[in-house]
């Protein structure tokens, strides 16, 4: 008896599995690309709006309507520590973001949770000092210069709160589905924005505290 081995090989069939594996691939790089492109351009639009509250501010940085004035409140000593807090939590933001390259999941949460401690912590110090310059006098409608510095300081707050319910949506969404395409995407997004704030408040700091004391 003669057993005849058929070759069922299909290159019709192997072609269009091997499209399929490309098309989702391409469709992986699309996600990826279109959604970066899309934050950044989210990121510009942010330029635009702290840009005007500068503006704003630097309008008002002299009227102080007989009212305090910032160089009687402002403490630079507590503003660098809030510096420091901000700026040493894009360092560890970033050794998070080196840790999920290398799919080291422990390592990230780990990186990621001392980043949220540190952007907790420079909202706590931010709040602290809101409330001690309104409870010497400097509210929101004590004069126009103390408007404008509550709406440029406090908005970049908001956004740091922003960006730690960002940051604990993450921890959720990388427990649940790992290293997906899309969670390092939301991810890269994240630490842009992050990054973006530092930068931001670097400009706080000079134009606001430091010229305010000067």
């Amino acid at each position: 008896m003669t057993t005849e081995v058929k070759n069922t090989f299909d290159p019709n069939v192997a072609a269009q599995s091997h499209d399929g594996h490309d098309h989702d691939d391409h469709d992986h790089h699309d996600y990826a690309g279109d959604t970066i492109f899309g934050f950044w351009i989210y990121i510009l639009s942010d330029c635009l709006l702290f840009g005007t509250l500068f503006a704003v501010y630097a309008v008002f940085s002299n009227s102080f309507a007989g009212q305090i004035e910032p160089k009687e409140l402002f403490n630079l000593t507590f503003v660098l520590g809030e510096t420091a807090l901000l700026l040493l939590s894009s360092f560890t933001f970033g050794i998070a973001m080196l840790k999920s390259h290398t799919e080291d999941m422990q390592g990230m949460f780990k990186w990621l949770g001392i980043t949220f401690a540190l952007g907790l912590s420079f909202l706590v110090m931010e709040l602290y000092e809101f409330w001690h310059f309104s409870h010497e006098g400097a509210t929101f409608h004590s004069s126009a210069y103390w408007s404008s510095f509550y709406a440029l300081v406090a908005t970049h707050g908001l956004h740091v709160f922003a960006g730690l319910v960002w940051m604990s949506v993450l921890f959720v969404h990388f427990k649940r589905d790992g290293f997906s395409e899309e969670n390092k995407t939301r991810l890269a997004c994240l630490s842009l924005f992050w990054h973006f704030l530092d930068v931001i408040w670097i400009c706080v700091f000079s134009v606001v505290y430091l010229m305010g004391v000067l």
